[in-house]
C-alpha cells in the first residue's frame, strides 16, 4: 500500500484502472489517497465482469474524515480496501453475487441509502434486505433522435412544411413578376400552375401526419 497526501500527487504511470479515478477513491473528505492494489485490482474485476459503470461513493477514508461521517473505529475505509457501490444502476442480488465472486467478502446493505458496501475483509454481512425489485434493469437504448429519423409524422410534416413554403415562395414571385417588365409576363401562368403543385404537396404531407399519427394511437406507441 502507498499512502499520498493527495490523489494529485499521484504520479500518473503508478494508475493501472482503467474504469476508476484516482479522485473516486481518495478520501472525499481532505483528498488523501491510500493506494490498496489488491483491492482495487478486485473492484476493476468486478467492473469488467458486471460489465458497467460503478458508481463510487466513498472509499478511501482518511481517520479525520472518518470521525467526521461516523464511521466505525475499525472501518477498513481506513484500509484503502473499502468501497461503498450505488446500486442506481444495479440489481442488489446480481451486484452482491458478483461482488463474492471477485473476492469481497465483507457486504453491508443499505436500502436505505441505496447502496452496498464491499470489502476485503473476514466473510461477514449485515445491514437490511433491498425490497425485491420487478425486473433487471433494461439495456441502453439508442437516441430518440435516431428514431426520429425515420417518424412517417416527421416526413409528413416535413413534407407539408415543404410544400406551404414552396407554395407561399412562389406566391411571392408570381407578385414580384407581375410588377416586372411586361415581357415576362407570359411566366406567370406557369407559376400559378406551380404554385398548386406545391399546394397539393402541402396537403399531402398533412394526410400522411395525420394517418400516422392515428396509427401510432391505435398501436399505443404514444
Amino acid at each position: 500500500m502507498t499512502f499520498y497526501q493527495h490523489w494529485r500527487n499521484l504520479p500518473a504511470k503508478a494508475w493501472r484502472w482503467p474504469n476508476f479515478s484516482p479522485a473516486e477513491i481518495a478520501c472525499r473528505g481532505t483528498g488523501k489517497l491510500l493506494l490498496n492494489e489488491d483491492a482495487l485490482d478486485k473492484l476493476q474485476e468486478l467492473r469488467v465482469t458486471l460489465g458497467k459503470p460503478l458508481i463510487v461513493t466513498s472509499a478511501y477514508r482518511s481517520p479525520e474524515h472518518n470521525r467526521k461521517v461516523g464511521g466505525a473505529k475499525g472501518s477498513k475505509h481506513l484500509e484503502g480496501s473499502a468501497f461503498d457501490i450505488s446500486m442506481a444502476n444495479h440489481d442488489p442480488a446480481s451486484f452482491i453475487a458478483a461482488a463474492r465472486k471477485a473476492g469481497f467478502k465483507g457486504i453491508g446493505t443499505y436500502p436505505r441509502s441505496n447502496f452496498v458496501h464491499i470489502d476485503t475483509g473476514p466473510a461477514r454481512s449485515w445491514g437490511e434486505s433491498f425490497p425485491a425489485r420487478a425486473s433487471s434493469f433494461a439495456p441502453d437504448q439508442a437516441p430518440t433522435r435516431e428514431h426520429l429519423a425515420e417518424s412517417r409524422t416527421l416526413k409528413g410534416s416535413g413534407a407539408a412544411g415543404i410544400g406551404t413554403i414552396g407554395a407561399a415562395g412562389v406566391e411571392v414571385v408570381q407578385s414580384a413578376l407581375a410588377e416586372a417588365q411586361d415581357a415576362i409576363l407570359p411566366l406567370l401562368p406557369y407559376l400559378d400552375g406551380l404554385r398548386w403543385i406545391f399546394v397539393a404537396l402541402a396537403l399531402a404531407g398533412i394526410a400522411v401526419t395525420i394517418h400516422a399519427r392515428l396509427d401510432d394511437w391505435k398501436r399505443g406507441r404514444r
